[in-house]
């Protein structure tokens, strides 16, 4: 059963670079839902804000202008030591540049967001490992970053989101670098875990033959969005 509860809702957001004559503004008043037990998609081509609105959702960049909540709290009040507390603790994340660390393996890799969090090194790569098992790539588990293939490293990324059963996660395109039939993979597996009532997906992609996962799509061009779709 879903629910109206809203994950993140963005009202007005502003994000601009630089000042002056070399100010850009990329964000211009967006205004973006994502809701609970859904997955969102925001589409639209390069270069329209797609990005830098996941960057503010998550955390990782500050809005210049407008006001945002995510899981009932609101980002822009809270102390710095707090935001990173609960942004560890309640989103997922998979970018385009999967930040893999050389050094670990894959279900280390993985592990990060449990050690992170205090849990002890045995069960957290144990569960690292289960999850990289549903991802299909727990045969390559103690493989280092450099002996996995592009689709490979981003699965462990995924698999690095999910781990730490967030209530929210951001996905920077996911499929870029899967075949079709891993793309179908990861999504089914995103899909479920948006299926829970209290839990939400937020997806960046161009790849539309994964569009009939997404419950709502926001259509973005130049820094606004000017049209969302409801499957």
């Amino acid at each position: 059963m879903k629910t109206n509860d809203h994950a993140v809702r963005c009202d007005g957001i502003l994000k601009h670079f630089g000042d002056g004559e070399a100010r850009v503004d990329v964000l211009r008043g967006v205004h973006f839902e994502a809701r609970l037990g859904e997955m969102s998609f925001l589409v639209g081509p390069s270069g329209c804000g797609k990005t830098t609105l996941i960057s503010v959702i998550a955390g990782l960049l500050d809005p210049n202008g407008g006001t945002m909540q995510v899981l009932s709290h609101e980002p822009a009040q809270m102390k710095s030591a707090d935001r990173i507390v609960f942004r560890r603790r309640n989103l997922g994340f998979v970018f385009q540049q999967y930040n893999l660390l050389p050094a670990l393996t894959a279900a280390e890799n993985a592990a990060v967001p449990l050690l992170a969090d205090g849990v002890s090194r045995d069960v957290a790569v144990k569960k690292a490992t289960a999850m990289l098992d549903r991802l299909g790539l727990g045969h390559r588990a103690k493989a280092m970053p450099r002996q996995l293939s592009g689709g490979q490293q981003q699965r462990v990324a995924l698999a690095r989101a999910l781990v730490h059963e967030p209530r929210l996660i951001i996905c920077d395109e996911p499929t870029a670098a899967l075949d079709h039939q891993s793309g179908e993979a990861v999504m089914g597996l995103l899909a479920s875990a948006a299926v829970a009532p209290d839990r939400a997906v937020v997806v960046v992609t161009h790849d539309n033959r994964v569009f009939h996962y997404a419950d709502t799509i926001a259509h973005m061009n130049d820094g606004l969005i000017d049209r969302i779709d409801r499957n």
